[in-house]
């Protein structure tokens, strides 16, 4: 499938590598960045903007967010027939970064993290599925109408 889509496989490649270095490597946060964080959601919150978006929540939607192009990218390479192993897959990846920090300094397993990861997995896959739905029906449709004309031409016998 790669062969017949490079520039996606390039893309998926370096996001997983994006992916994999901003989750398996460590880097906490520190006070000032944590600090930073909080000042602009105050900003918006005067503005009367996200005024529901606390650091948590903003954390659970940035995990949903960073694998929404995972599960999207991954049902574009496979095809909408393999949906459930991209599941599969993302929730495998997840539950891998999730056992794996167990053993980076300064990183924290949480599964908060793997729900929110599956998460948005689940709503790339999802959009992805509806984006190439169509076409997918109008594949079957020609394959399905190729077949039906194969099989009512007449066979010439000897």
């Amino acid at each position: 499938m790669l062969h017949r889509h490079p520039f996606l496989g390039l893309l998926t490649g370096a996001y997983l590598l994006f992916v994999g270095w901003l989750t398996l490597t460590p880097q906490p946060l520190d006070t000032e960045d944590v600090a930073l964080i909080e000042r602009v959601l105050d900003a918006l919150h005067r503005r009367g903007y996200a005024e529901s978006i606390d650091y948590d929540r903003l954390e659970f939607l940035a995990n949903i967010a960073l694998f929404v192009p995972i599960g999207a990218f991954a049902l574009l390479l496979l095809g909408l027939r393999w949906w459930w192993v991209v599941v599969l897959g993302c929730l495998g990846l997840t539950s891998f970064i999730e056992a794996v920090q167990t053993r980076i300094p300064g990183r924290y397993p949480d599964e908060r993290d793997l729900l929110a990861n599956s998460v948005g997995g689940l709503i790339g896959v999802a959009v992805a599925a509806l984006l190439t739905l169509p076409s997918e029906l109008r594949r079957r449709r020609e394959r399905r109408a190729r077949r039906d004309a194969r099989l009512r031409r007449p066979t010439s016998t000897a």
